[in-house]
């Protein structure tokens, strides 16, 4: 399955670090969830707006809970977006389906 994620703290925690709250930017807290995904050995993509992650369901369903906490440490509260295909039997997809995209782009006009 490929999970495309992500997650933004708001609030300021208990307790809270200098830095953390609504008045950091929240690439701080998105940079520890990225850290997370990045440290699992899955295989994962970041883009300026969501964390691609590939591997089966409770592998990647536990790397995203670990992201969220890891991001929550930098707000009260987390906001969460995800999005999933689930194909099983199907790895390597992260790449193949943007292999494909760019065979079929490479066809057209043709």
């Amino acid at each position: 399955m490929i999970v495309a994620f992500s997650v933004a703290p708001s609030g300021t925690p208990s307790g809270a670090p200098a830095g953390t709250g609504d008045d950091a930017s929240v690439h701080t807290a998105v940079a520890a969830a990225v850290k997370v995904v990045r440290e699992s050995g899955l295989p994962n993509r970041t883009s300026s707006m969501f964390t691609e992650i590939e591997g089966d369901w409770d592998q990647v369903m536990n790397v995203v809970k670990r992201a969220t906490e890891a991001a929550g440490r930098y707000g009260s509260r987390v906001s969460l977006v995800l999005k999933a295909d689930i194909r099983p039997g199907h790895t390597g997809e992260l790449t193949g389906k943007i292999d494909r995209l760019e065979g079929a782009l490479g066809t057209l006009g043709r």
